[in-house]
Formats: C-alpha cells, sequence, structure tokens
C-alpha cells in the first residue's frame, strides 16, 4: 500500500475498505470506519493514524509500529532524496513542466474515493444533510482550526439526535492507560525547550525543526490538504527557509508519490538544511518525517486502547453517523478547492486538465489498472506536451 496509494487520505480510505475489508477481512466495514471516525477528530495524519490504528486493534503496539514504520519509509525516504536531487538540479535550470498533470490526476484520485465512501457511509436523510451543509460551510470557512470543531459539531447532532436507537449496553467500564499521552506531552516539552536553549547557536536549526514539525503535527486536523498552506506559511512566508519556487517543485513531486501526504514535510526539512550539506539534508528529512508523524502516532495509540469501552455508551455510537457524514462532506471541499486552481489556466490547459480528471476517475472506477500506470501515463503526457 505504500506503494500503491495515490489520492490522500481520502483515496487510502477507499483503499483501506477495498483490501483489509474485502479483500482479506481483517475486520468489518463497520470497524474501519469507526476507527476513520476516531481518527477525523484527531489532529496528525489521518490515514496513518487510521492504517496504524487497524494494525494496533490486530495485533497491537508491535505490529502497529511496524506497520507505521513499513508505510511512511518509501515516501520520506523519496523525498528527503528528491531534495537532494532537486538542490542539485535548480543549479542546470531543468525545466518540471513534465510533473503539470500530476494535480489533475490527484483531483481525480479524491473524486473516485469521494464517490466510493459516499456509497458506504451516506445512507441517511440527516447523513446527507450534514455532508451537503459541512461542505458549502467548509469551503466558505476552512481554517485549520475550525475543521475538527465542524467534525464534532456534526457527531453531536446525531449524538443527541438518535442515540436512543441504540441499545442500551450496561457493562460499560472505561480503563485510561495514560503512558502514550504523558510521552505525547513530554515530548512537546522537550523539545521546546531544547529549541529555545540552541537558538544562539549555528547547530540549533535541527532543534528547532524537531520543534516546528512535531507542533505542527499535533495541531493539524484535516489533513495534508490542511498541512501544505499552513507549511507554506511557516517555512516559506515567515522562516523563509524554503523559496516559494523550491516548495511548490517539492509539492508537485509529492504530487507523484504514493503514500501520506505527510511526508512532503521530508522534503522541507531537508530543503531547510541545505547549508550542512547532503547528510544534514539527509538528517532534516528524517527529522521532518518522524516528527510530523509521531504525536498523531501517540495520540491513536492512547485512545484507541479504551475505544471498545468507550462506544458502548449511546451517544458515542450515535455520533459516528454525523462525524463520518461531515468527513464526507470535507472531502467534497477538498475536491472543489484542488479543483479551482485548474481555471486559473488557459482555456486549452483547462480543458486538458478536466480530461485528465474525467478518464483518471472513470479507470478507477471501472477498471483494475493500477495506480502507478496512471501517474506515469499523466507524466509522459506532460513530457510529450512539453516538447
Amino acid at each position: 500500500m505504500s506503494w500503491t496509494g495515490f489520492g490522500g487520505p481520502q483515496a487510502h480510505l477507499a483503499l483501506f475498505l477495498r483490501v483489509f475489508v474485502e479483500k482479506r477481512a481483517y475486520l468489518s466495514e463497520e470497524a474501519l470506519l469507526e476507527i476513520y471516525a476516531l481518527c477525523q477528530i484527531l489532529p496528525g495524519p489521518t490515514s496513518t493514524q487510521t492504517i496504524t490504528g487497524i494494525a494496533y486493534r490486530i495485533g497491537g503496539a508491535g505490529l502497529a509500529y511496524l506497520t507505521l514504520f513499513v508505510w511512511i519509509l518509501p515516501s520520506i525516504t523519496i523525498m528527503t532524496l528528491a531534495a537532494v536531487f532537486i538542490s542539485y538540479l535548480q543549479a542546470e535550470a531543468v525545466s518540471f513542466e513534465f510533473a503539470r498533470f500530476t494535480h489533475a490526476i490527484a483531483v481525480g484520485f479524491i473524486l473516485s474515493a469521494g464517490v466510493q465512501i459516499f456509497q458506504k457511509i451516506i445512507h441517511t436523510k440527516t447523513a446527507f444533510v450534514l455532508m451537503s451543509l459541512s461542505a458549502v460551510i467548509a469551503y466558505f470557512y476552512h481554517p485549520q482550526w475550525f475543521l475538527p470543531i465542524l467534525i464534532i459539531a456534526g457527531g453531536l447532532v446525531t449524538a443527541m439526535g438518535k442515540f436512543q436507537r441504540y441499545p442500551k449496553v450496561q457493562d460499560k467500564n472505561v480503563k485510561i492507560r495514560w503512558r502514550n499521552l504523558t510521552y505525547f506531552i513530554l515530548i512537546f516539552a522537550v523539545l521546546g525547550f531544547l529549541s529555545e536553549f540552541m537558538r544562539p547557536y549555528s547547530f540549533g536549526l535541527p532543534f528547532r525543526l524537531a520543534e516546528n514539525f512535531y507542533r505542527t503535527g499535533s495541531i493539524i486536523f484535516g489533513g495534508g490538504q490542511v498541512l501544505v498552506p499552513l507549511m507554506l506559511t511557516e517555512f516559506v512566508y515567515i522562516k523563509k527557509l524554503v523559496s516559494r519556487e523550491e516548495f511548490d517543485l517539492g509539492y508537485n513531486f509529492n504530487q507523484m508519490l504514493p503514500g501520506p501526504t505527510f511526508a512532503f514535510s521530508a522534503f522541507i526539512g531537508a530543503m531547510a538544511m541545505r547549508e550542512f550539506g547532503t547528510w544534514g539534508q539527509v538528517l532534516g528529512g528524517v527529522i521532518a518525517g518522524v516528527m510530523i508523524f509521531l504525536p498523531g502516532t501517540l495520540l491513536i495509540f492512547f485512545v484507541i486502547q479504551f475505544w471498545d469501552e468507550l462506544k458502548k455508551y449511546r451517544p458515542v455510537r450515535a455520533s459516528l453517523e454525523g462525524i463520518n457524514a461531515v468527513s464526507v462532506g470535507l472531502v467534497l471541499t477538498a475536491l472543489v478547492l484542488m479543483g479551482e486552481t485548474i481555471f486559473s489556466q488557459t482555456t486549452e490547459m483547462i480543458f486538458l486538465d478536466i480530461l485528465v480528471i474525467m478518464i483518471t476517475f472513470v479507470l478507477l472506477q471501472f477498471t483494475r489498472l493500477p495506480a502507478p500506470f496512471l501517474v506515469l501515463a499523466g507524466l509522459l503526457l506532460g513530457y510529450l506536451l512539453s516538447l
């Protein structure tokens, strides 16, 4: 999956449902959607938290950490090497026009995933209304702090309005183990101290990057679509560690890769450390990659331990319908926001992008063509046009 999971968290959910539920039968569709809903209300990379949460449910913490390592390793490695390579190519003035269709292909992936998720989640009028309202609200107002409020609000609607439809469960005994939450807070405090203590020194940048990315991973709700603009503001416009041109090059390259979108942070970390040479860039990529994923992982490990007991409460079970419905609405919003950039081009390019989106969607919906072939075809088309 780490080599074939194109399209971000929405497309990853569809992939998880197809492989883990329908093909492998590791868990039920209801159980997977419960984990996904839980990850929606926690900060961090949603698809990574979901797949590690599934692994935790099946095999405990050991399997979950192994899954996390395997899931993020390819994309973090490639994005770190990409930063090193792009630093070299910039001096050669190489054009990256061949990657111009990667954005349209990503929209096609999300459109296909959105249709599949809609069919599995939206089954009631309440869910349809919540999906529609959340999509409209999030389109006009989508700062990252507001998204979890919107998701929780959707959960409260169904929790208060539908909890009586669920049977009572008497043996509720929630035992909370605080270890992972303690780790989460302790690491936050230590990194904050080291970042400030090392600030006057020339070798203090790695410590500041570690704190920056750990903090970012602790406050991000809404997946990679929210992460990218936040990093653009912090590392390009405020800290000026990466230029806008470099940022865009890295993001376009990230769109070509499978795996978690959060791996884009490895590229930013590596570019920020270029003054320390090639091995410094490798260190920056590793620091950024580990720190962006760590807080979300600790939080999902903390909550999932008592989730089975917590969901015995009728309002909690009823809230899942609203949480999932709003998450589908946010998929629609992400789809529209990503699609808007396409219409800022020339008429000919708009037509080509729309054509690529529709072809990607049709092939994903009605064929078993592997996703990498679609990306490679888009790169070939971009290369031919660049000639």
